[in-house]
């Protein structure tokens, strides 16, 4: 496989002393993505930020706030471990099909000439290169195509290289075989009408996307509940699967990391929000969770 096809899959599964920083935000609504965490059994604070799969990487800023707490935190947690190598070289294993299922399976001959259009004019490769890969992991390489610069990353990509920077321990709360396991779930066929249907109105879903970034940049929690929640674009169908059981997950490895050592957590943003988000279960749990100035 390509490496320039790496990133987006990745990015699909999925940086002393602490000292008073706590700065908290006027609007406890939470028009901001960087949380503090306090209390219960909590010696120092640990942190909790919303992230970004993949956008312009000249849009990637991070405040002083965050630096700080960043900084004064002993361990860095993704939702998966993104230093770890065989995370990366294990992705390949969980992209494919099971029971032999291949591409042209889900699709009829007109659909299918579509696809290996698109791949061959768009993205410049072969369809038949991906035969057996998982419709949801083709998306993902769909993703750039939405941006509006040729430069990309992603926020959790680029808190890893100042985790490397630090020295910071770097650690998730997933293996890659569950996040892979996350898209078996899903039947085949329904992923694959999803590919055909993203490229398809891959316009709108520019729009959409593009939405979305500047929705994110805003730190309004808010609209990114919102987004989720698109009849059109949005994830609604998939919330407690993809969103709602890992949380939980989450807060159950949380109850057993927090009191040992305080860490700042970077997970996709849509993971902190509605009654199942992370900041409600964790003050469901008895934390303290405040809102920090991130600007």
């Amino acid at each position: 496989m390509k490496t320039k096809f790496l990133l987006p899959i990745l990015l699909v599964l999925q940086c002393c002393k602490a000292q008073p920083i706590a700065q908290t935000a006027k609007n406890e609504a939470g028009q901001t993505l960087l949380w503090e965490i306090t209390g219960k059994d909590l010696q120092k604070p640990s942190y909790l930020f919303g992230t970004f799969h993949m956008m312009c990487k000249d849009d990637i800023r991070f405040s002083d706030n965050l630096l700080t707490a960043f900084n004064n935190s002993k361990e860095v947690y993704f939702e998966m471990d993104l230093d770890d190598v065989s995370n990366t070289l294990g992705a390949m294993m969980y992209m494919n099909m099971k029971d032999g299922k291949t591409l042209k399976d889900l699709y009829t001959e007109i659909e299918y000439s579509k696809l290996q259009s698109f791949f061959k004019d768009s993205l410049k490769t072969n369809i038949v290169m991906f035969q057996k890969m998982k419709p949801s992991f083709l998306e993902a390489f769909l993703y750039p195509k939405m941006l509006s610069c040729k430069n990309m990353s992603g926020v959790e990509q680029e808190l890893l290289k100042l985790a490397g920077k630090e020295n910071k321990e770097v650690r998730g709360f997933e293996t890659i075989a569950f996040q892979a396991s996350v898209f078996d779930s899903i039947p085949y066929e329904k992923q694959a009408k999803s590919l055909l249907t993203t490229i398809d109105s891959l316009d709108n879903y520019k729009v959409f996307f593009d939405k979305m970034v500047k929705v994110y940049l805003s730190q309004q929690l808010s609209g990114i509940e919102a987004m989720f929640n698109d009849d059109q674009f949005g994830m609604k169908d998939g919330l407690e699967m993809l969103l709602d059981k890992r949380n939980q997950n989450w807060v159950a490895q949380l109850k057993t990391i927090l009191p040992k050592t305080n860490i700042f957590m970077a997970v996709g943003a849509g993971h902190l929000v509605g009654k199942e988000g992370l900041i409600a279960l964790l003050r469901k749990e008895g934390y303290t969770v405040k809102p920090m100035v991130n600007y």
